[in-house]
């Protein structure tokens, strides 16, 4: 399996059994697997999300947005839910090359990746039942 560290983008071989024993870079040390939202940015985001086997889900978001702040602490409790998929944010504003990319219009905006490539979306903030639900629905 293979794993981008969020911290130096380095691509880590990682066997299957071991996903649940924190595992850590090979490069720079940082955890692979921790339970919580890694944040992205134009640099780190097509390696991030392109080169890691698991599921990745993004949440394309603003620090101006209310229903943004209010969906934050539901998509780290997911986190921490869900060990095998990887949570990431993306600051639009401060990645506008990215958010561009993924032609992002309104915010929040959820996307869900695998194998690199965009599976599901969804606009709007969710709580974290909601999101729980939409993201195993996508997983199916």
């Amino acid at each position: 399996m293979h794993l981008v560290c969020p911290a130096c983008t380095a691509t880590n071989r990682v066997p299957e059994a071991k996903l649940e024993d924190r595992p850590v870079c090979g490069r720079c040390g940082a955890e692979l697997m921790a339970a919580r939202p890694v944040d992205l940015n134009d640099a780190s985001f097509a390696a991030f999300v392109g080169k890691t086997e698991l599921p990745v889900l993004v949440d394309f978001w603003a620090d101006w947005c209310g229903p943004c702040k209010m969906m934050a602490p539901h998509f780290a409790q997911a986190a921490a839910q869900q060990p095998l998929i990887r949570f990431a944010k993306l600051d639009t504003e401060a990645n506008r090359q990215t958010a561009a990319a993924y032609n992002i219009r309104s915010i929040p905006t959820l996307m869900l990746f695998q194998g690199g490539r965009e599976v599901a979306r969804q606009a709007g903030a969710l709580s974290a039942v909601d999101l729980q639900r939409w993201l195993q629905a996508q997983l199916r």
